[in-house]
């Protein structure tokens, strides 16, 4: 496995404004997301960065890895096991590196490129829009357009007395709000580590973002995550930074099959499958056996995939996958399923993956409001 890092500027810790923890926090951080969540391993690779490119050295106060350290363990990110002496991460980092990825995709969104869940429909909302209609029993009067029932008003009126009418109130249309269930699929097979480059840690990235915005911007929304290799398990927001690829093949029937029973339990209008991958389907449970074939696509691993596809659209589970490989004829596979479940893919970088992932996850506002 390699990895590739940049080079180092000296100018870049005084620049940035950041003191030495702050600076040190936010590679390390990164650090810890390579290594899932390994402690040990993380601070290795600090420490050989550190001699390589003398960051510290550009501190003032002689501010050492030491210092860092020990002030991880103070400000409660990191912790030792008092027999094994092993170093761990805390529920606070994990919620920091959430909170990292979550502003790290944000960052390269387009300004204004992301808002809240909404509908083309109008209804009942939180967003007010500029037209207006009559009122209706039920409707909330902290719309009411005020400027719009005076001049109503004021064309039956005279100048020794208003009167207002009901038909006379007039309220602003708002946009609508709604809620989505969305099961979030990580492929844990093998390839997701080859050829030297790192694909697990950006899926990783995404997932740990996404849970963030849920979780802090869309309360009604729900998010479970699954990740799948040679079977599919579910996993919880905790678990994201410990994700590792493991010697699997690919079991993306299984991992359809788990999603969609996930969803099948909630009471959502609106249901979806984010599924990141970059590779063929190459195993199924069969007979409870593992059935696999990693040469080529076989068409009956192939047709039970396709099967569960429709299935999941037969329940209106849309099935959009981020496909990050650029095969033909992986593509042409993705192609096939998405027709199945007459859902969307995109071939997307690891560069941009997030973007992808969340401009699709907020417009994905379906739901009929009449």
């Amino acid at each position: 496995m390699h990895f590739k890092y940049f080079e180092w500027d000296e100018r870049f810790a005084k620049q940035s404004g950041k003191n030495p923890f702050d600076t040190l926090w936010d590679l390390f951080q990164q650090l810890l997301t390579i290594s899932s969540g390994d402690v040990s391993q993380a601070l290795k690779w600090l420490t050989e960065l550190d001699d390589e490119y003398d960051i510290t050295a550009q501190f003032d106060d002689g501010y050492s890895l030491g210092d860092f350290i020990d002030e991880l363990k103070e400000r409660g990110y990191i912790e030792q096991d008092k027999q094994t002496a092993n170093l761990s991460m805390t529920r606070k980092t994990e919620r920091s590196l959430r909170k990292r990825s979550l502003e790290e995709i944000f960052k390269n969104l387009e300004k204004g490129g992301v808002g809240s869940h909404k509908t083309p429909h109008s209804g009942r909302g939180l967003e007010r829009q500029p037209e207006s209609r009559k009122w209706n029993p039920g409707d909330d009067i902290g719309q009411i357009d005020s400027v719009g029932t005076m001049l109503n008003m004021l064309n039956h009126s005279s100048i020794d007395a208003f009167n207002l009418q009901e038909d006379d109130l007039e309220v602003y249309e708002t946009d609508h709000y709604t809620s989505v269930a969305t099961v979030l699929l990580i492929d844990l097979s093998h390839s997701m580590i080859l050829y030297g480059e790192d694909r697990i840690t950006p899926a990783k990235k995404v997932a740990m973002a996404l849970s963030e915005l849920i979780m802090n911007n869309y309360a009604k929304d729900s998010l479970d995550i699954v990740a799948f290799g040679n079977e599919a398990w579910e996993i919880s927001v905790d678990d994201l930074p410990y994700l590792k690829v493991g010697p699997y093949h690919t079991n993306t029937m299984q991992g359809l099959e788990r999603a969609r029973h996930i969803l099948q339990r909630k009471k959502y209008a609106n249901k979806q499958i984010f599924m990141i991958t970059d590779g063929k389907p190459s195993c199924m449970i069969e007979n409870g056996r593992l059935y696999k074939n990693s040469f080529g696509l076989d068409r009956k691993i192939v047709n039970k995939v396709l099967d569960e596809a429709v299935k999941c659209r037969r329940d209106q589970i849309t099935i959009t996958t981020f496909m990050i490989a650029q095969d033909p004829y992986l593509q042409k596979f993705v192609r096939e399923m998405t027709e199945a479940n007459k859902g969307k893919a995109y071939f997307a970088s690891l560069d941009n993956l997030g973007d992808y992932i969340f401009e699709d996850y907020i417009r994905n506002r379906k739901k009929n409001v009449k």
